[in-house]
């Protein structure tokens, strides 16, 4: 019903605001003053470490019986929402490397995404929703759609969004996938 495109989309866009990959494109953005590699390098990061947790969760999908499967979907999307509500903070003693802005920011934010919402909902979407490229295309825009103005537009974009009422946004959009999981099922 459905579309896994658009659904990952948005998603995603509206759980990185405020994410802590947010503030390191905006720490980038000062750091290196030229958004172009940085925008590149975060497009590389996202495809490698979004396509890899959506094979993952096609496998966790084929693993699990699906009336299991369906209540591990949603009791994760509900955990998400929650999660989601929590701000994050960049670690003071994260230290970026010292190479070029491309090479730092593929580095930075694949490592920076090992283990966020973002590459946990991306398993959970590619568990739930087919086909793979769908998924990973669509987490992958919603990662630019929340970082690319941040990184062209710097700080006082940043400082003008109200990330508390897009986090309470964002656990709304995971809590809806959920309870619609419980609902609807997976499909087949």
């Amino acid at each position: 019903m459905f579309n896994p495109l658009l659904v990952s989309t948005g998603t995603v866009a509206l759980a990185e605001i405020g994410d802590k990959t947010q503030l390191l494109a905006l720490l980038l953005a000062a750091r290196f003053r030229n958004p172009w590699p940085i925008v590149a390098g975060i497009l590389l990061a996202t495809l490698l470490n979004h396509a890899l947790a959506g094979w993952v969760g096609t496998l966790v999908a084929q693993w699990l019986t699906p009336q299991l499967l369906r209540w591990v979907v949603a009791a994760s999307f509900l955990g998400i929402a929650l999660w989601t509500l929590k701000p994050d903070q960049l670690d003071k003693d994260e230290a970026l490397p010292a190479h070029g802005a491309f090479i730092a920011t593929v580095i930075a934010f694949f490592i920076a995404e090992i283990g966020d919402k973002t590459q946990v909902a991306t398993i959970l979407l590619a568990a739930k929703y087919s086909p793979l490229w769908q998924v990973v295309a669509g987490t992958t825009v919603g990662m630019l759609l929340a970082n690319v103005p941040v990184v062209v537009l710097g700080s006082r974009f940043a400082q003008k969004l109200p990330l508390k009422a897009a986090r309470i946004i964002a656990a709304c959009v995971f809590l809806a996938l959920g309870v619609w999981t419980l609902i609807a099922g997976l499909p087949d």
